[in-house]
Parts: C-alpha cells; structure tokens; sequence
C-alpha cells in the first residue's frame, strides 16, 4: 500500500486529511504533517522522517504538498531525492486530489502520480451561470 504524506503550511493539512476522511473513510498509512510558523525546512525534514518511520514498513511513498518552491516542498524534496525510485512529490493539493489519492492507495507510484495530477486538474471548474439561456438549458 501506498504510504502518504500530506503536508503544507500550518493547519490546512490537517483539515484538508480531516474533510478527505469525512467523505472517504479512515484512512491507511496516512498522515498530515504540518509546517509550523517557527520551524524552518529542516524541522520539516525531522517531521518527514518520523512520519515515515511510524508508519513502517513503507515500500513507496508519496508527498502531496500545497504549494510548489515553499519550505514543505523543499523538505519534501530533500527526502524525495534520497530515494526517487520508491519516493515521489506532487505539489498543488487539493481535495479531489487527496480523496482520488485515497481510492487508488493499492496501485503502484508511477501509476498514481499522472492518475493524481489529471485529477488535481479537473477539480478545478468554474461554474459559468451567463452562459445558460434565459429558460434555464
């Protein structure tokens, strides 16, 4: 199984996890790990590493992160590069993505990580109401 860390800027990875499993169910080798505002990329790194030694064994592991170029993507990218053949990095999280993520726990990386990026993308929708006409088609 899949193991995942979600991680991000204070408290919005735990409640992104929290509204995930509202609508999923408990999850499974799961867990948000958090940038507080004092903590620099290295704490984050400390956080990571206990993070996956809790939730041993882990063959493959994937961080969703919340925003590319900011300190839990570097952190997360200093474990990734460690080992990049059972580690991977997808930042831009959002709920479609977590919850997809969620269901396709059982596949392996290279399959989830495309699956998780068009998914992540077509939950971005603008709902366009000028468009409709006068009598409601």
């Amino acid at each position: 199984m899949l193991a995942i860390i979600v991680t991000g800027h204070g408290e919005f990875t735990r409640g992104i996890l929290q509204s995930a499993e509202m609508i999923f169910g408990k999850a499974q080798k799961v867990m948000a790990v958090t940038l507080g505002p004092n903590e620099s990329v290295e704490d984050l790194v400390n956080h990571y590493r206990v993070a996956i030694q809790s939730m041993q064994p882990v063959s493959e592991l994937l961080f969703l992160v919340d925003l590319w170029g900011g300190a839990p993507f570097n952190a997360a990218q200093q474990v990734v590069a460690q080992a990049p053949e059972k580690y991977g990095l997808i930042a831009g999280l959002n709920l479609p993505m977590l919850i997809e993520a969620l269901t396709i726990q059982d596949q392996p990386l290279e399959l989830v990580v495309p699956h998780l990026v068009r998914a992540a993308q077509g939950g971005v929708r603008h709902l366009d109401l000028s468009a409709q006409d006068d009598d409601g088609d």
